[in-house]
């Protein structure tokens, strides 16, 4: 699996019943704020048993084709509020955990830790040939 797809589905398995979170609130919690893109590529292959229909727009539409009506129709059956004209009322169920944003964020710390030394173990190697 995707390590960055893994760690949206980690984040997505953690809201609380009645929230959402928009993609790029997920991409920033994971430290990198310009993948909201990215995060909508890994909800398009969630696995079933998590709450992906949590997971909106920045200003509450909800995305999914074929499939907005059946995640407004779960929405509002866990009480998420919507404004008049069907979008999600953010103001009111929005979902940020900071202890979240703080163990991602040291998780974050650690895996730029681990890439930067791999990179220089590679060009190390590079170089010495």
């Amino acid at each position: 699996m995707n390590p960055f797809f893994k760690q949206v589905y980690d984040i997505v398995e953690r809201i609380p019943y009645g929230k959402v979170i928009s993609y790029g609130e997920i991409a920033r919690l994971l430290g990198r704020p310009r993948a909201a893109r990215e995060v909508g590529w890994a909800m398009r292959n969630c696995p079933d048993k998590l709450p992906w229909q949590r997971v909106v727009m920045a200003d509450g539409r909800i995305t999914g084709g074929v499939y907005a009506e059946i995640r407004q129709a779960i929405l509002e059956s866990e009480d998420v509020p919507f404004l008049p004209d069907g979008r999600v009322d953010m103001t009111k169920c929005r979902w940020l955990d900071s202890k979240i944003g703080a163990v991602t964020k040291r998780k974050i710390k650690e895996n730029r830790h681990c890439e930067e030394q791999s990179d220089a173990a590679i060009q190390t190697q590079h170089f010495n040939k």
